[in-house]
């Protein structure tokens, strides 16, 4: 059995070593099976590749791969992933802000026969903002995209090998990797845990990538941006369909002085509500079009017995 440890780089200075001596003291020590450790450079301009080299010269293990740029964290991973050797695949942080003891429980259910481990938070020691953006960032997933969304998300996770296989030939862009993973649905266990404040460094998870991952999700997850648009366009067609009528009822009967703005609100509404209908219409066959682009197999085999 060997184990994969993936950690996306991004000016992470500062922890590297800690993070490293803390898995070496709490798993890689400790492990009776052979290992690799996978380091992901996504793109930082710190000391973050002077210190995996350090690293890299102590433990003969340690892998380093550095990407041209900063494509982001979902990228680095799927670097990670696409160059592991193990039989599973651990994706973990280098802020130190989940226990690395985590690994250990992950890969005990795994031996279980679980192709998914989750690490779940139960609890977050982060500022105000930081947990209940990622509360409603997790809500939103539950509720239109992705019932299977754990309540409080995860970060960190371990894969099998035929899991880390499908995700690599998905290959989609502009998408999100955690949902990726649930939406596959592969046998999934959940371990819990409180996730740490951050003691060194600062976040790099700024307010526009948080804003680009819900984007990301929704766009990639969804269909609720497409049939919001295509609600609206029927309310307001048959809205101004039923105003129309009622209006030329009472004016036949006499009831009412029909003025000509009556008529212009009338016209601008039905119009509004025939254009927002064309654009669900068309997002409609502009969705499907989309989704027979992204390489998603039309089905995934779990296990098989054909003896």
């Amino acid at each position: 059995m060997k184990l994969s440890i993936i950690v996306p780089v991004y000016y992470n200075a500062d922890t590297l070593e800690l993070m490293y001596l803390d898995l070496k003291q709490k798993i890689l020590d400790i492990i009776e099976y052979d290992y690799e450790l996978i380091f992901v450079n996504d793109g930082s301009k710190d000391d973050s590749l002077s210190v995996l080299r350090e690293i890299k010269n102590r433990d003969s293990k340690v892998k380093i791969y550095s990407l041209s740029r900063n494509f982001g964290s979902h990228a680095a991973i799927l670097c990670g992933l696409e160059h592991m050797t193990g039989d599973c695949a651990v994706v973990k942080a280098a802020d130190m802000q989940e226990p690395s003891e985590l690994i250990l429980g992950m890969v005990e259910s795994w031996t279980r026969g679980n192709n998914v481990v989750l690490a779940v938070r139960e609890d977050r020691q982060e500022g105000f903002f930081k947990k209940h953006f990622a509360n409603l960032y997790y809500t939103l997933v539950r509720k239109l995209a992705l019932p299977n969304m754990p309540e409080t998300g995860f970060d960190i996770y371990l894969l099998d090998k035929k899991v880390v296989n499908v995700m690599c030939a998905l290959d989609e862009k502009n998408s999100s990797l955690a949902c990726q993973i649930l939406w596959a649905g592969f046998k999934t266990d959940k371990v819990p845990y409180t996730r740490l404040a951050r003691e060194i460094g600062k976040s790099r998870w700024t307010l526009t990538k948080k804003i680009r991952l819900v984007m990301d999700t929704l766009f990639s997850f969804s269909t609720v941006p497409i049939k919001a648009v295509t609600t609206i366009g029927m309310i307001s067609f048959f809205g101004a369909l039923i105003w129309a009528l009622v209006e030329l009822i009472c004016k036949l009967a006499g009831l009412i002085e029909v003025t000509g703005w009556t008529t212009l609100f009338i016209f601008n509404l039905f119009s509004f509500g025939v254009i927002m209908l064309t654009l669900g219409i068309l997002g409609e066959y502009l969705w499907r079009t989309f989704d027979a682009s992204r390489n998603r197999p039309p089905f995934i085999i779990e296990d098989k017995d054909e003896k």
